[in-house]
């Protein structure tokens, strides 16, 4: 169960260009959790589902004024609003907020809201949220906060949230112990914030699990060393990174996914990927690296290796594939070099024996950039 419910929070966490979430079709796509989840509850009085059968009317006596309430689902997006409607049902399982103008959440606003499951307050105008304002949601999973003028995280977030979206406000410090006891965190989206390293303070991650962390368009100018050591994909794109060091990747042994393209990176010292061992794909395109980073050869796991729009101006027999063939467990399924300054023609066919198909490899012309 917990594999299908990261897959769909991967899939809906990407960093995109800001569009309305469609609820109806949100319900859907997680139709399968939600029903496992209530299934798994011998004590809900709704039976096996967690919503009620689509058969079930409306309770519009208790709707807040201008909002739709269908099968405990709160729709109160689009409306202007510049504070959260009073006398919400109790029985709420998802609130719709985007799109108003709501500057900020008080600290009765989602009071009794004891069974809320996903909070939508995207594209608001936040810039206060009460620290108690989400107290007693023991069962929030979802809280989606992207596109708002919050300036820090909020205090004494629930605990078993798994997925926390806070893109595209004016978070500049990630205070101590903010993440606290989150261990239930699978997805944490921080992209397109002014957060630099000396906005993280040490202990910001502490007593937190978190497999998916994206920290992309940023002001990171090197690969923070404080992050949670569960993390299995870590995306640093479009920062001001630098280089990479012996020592970054130290803590992260379980990644499977780096990204760190769209950087400034010239350099990745010899033995960096020593420490992620399992490591399946690894994201270094446009950055100004001269040549292929030492050690790709001795990752057994690794299939994605993308390399494009660099300054790369040869490549090794040996950069990417080990000597022995049974050393590589796992062979590439992709490797990216164009538009770069390499003469292809000049590559030994031998320099990818470990990869699947021709169309494993993409090389072609390079073209000076304007």
């Amino acid at each position: 169960m917990k594999e299908i419910v990261l897959l769909c929070l991967l899939a809906l966490c990407r960093a995109k260009p800001y569009e309305p979430i469609n609820i109806m079709s949100f319900l859907k796509h997680h139709d399968i959790m939600l029903q496992d989840d209530a299934a798994e509850d011998d004590d809900d009085d709704d039976g096996n589902f967690l919503f009620p059968s689509m058969s079930a009317p409306p309770h519009d006596e208790s709707c807040p004024f201008g909002c739709q309430c269908s099968l405990r689902v709160i729709q109160c997006s689009d409306l202007g609003l510049k504070s959260v409607p009073k006398n919400i049902p109790k029985d709420a399982l998802m609130i719709d907020l985007q799109n108003n103008k709501i500057t900020e959440i008080k600290e009765n606003d989602f009071k009794d809201l004891k069974n809320l499951y996903a909070l939508f307050l995207v594209n608001n105008k936040i810039s206060k949220i009460h620290p108690k304002a989400f107290r007693h949601m023991n069962k929030l999973q979802l809280l989606y906060l992207s596109y708002n003028l919050l300036t820090q995280i909020p205090a004494n977030l629930p605990q078993n949230i798994l997925e926390l979206r806070v893109h595209d406000n004016k978070i500049s410090k990630v205070q101590k112990d903010a993440f606290r006891g989150m261990r239930a965190l699978h997805v944490l989206e921080m992209s397109a914030n002014p957060l630099a390293n000396s906005g993280i303070e040490l202990g910001a991650f502490d007593g937190m699990s978190t497999f998916y962390l994206r920290i992309a368009e940023a002001k990171i100018t090197a690969i923070p060393k404080d992050l949670p050591p569960t993390l299995t994909e870590l995306h640093l794109d479009y920062n001001k990174i630098g280089k990479v060091e012996l020592e970054d990747l130290y803590r992260y042994k379980n990644l499977l996914r780096l990204g760190l393209g769209f950087n400034q990176i010239k350099f990745v010292e010899n033995g960096s990927f020593a420490s992620i061992p399992n490591i399946r794909e690894i994201h270094l395109d446009n950055n100004k690296l001269r040549s292929v980073p030492a050690g790709l050869d001795t990752l057994k796991y690794l299939q994605v290796v993308y390399l494009h729009v660099n300054s790369i101006g040869s490549v090794g027999p040996d950069d990417f594939c080990p000597a022995e063939r049974s050393v590589k467990k796992s062979p590439y399924v992709g490797i990216s070099l164009f538009a770069n300054p390499l003469k292809y023609w000049e590559v030994q066919p031998a320099t990818f024996r470990c990869v699947v198909g021709r169309r494993g490899v993409q090389l072609g012309n390079f073209r000076r950039r304007k």
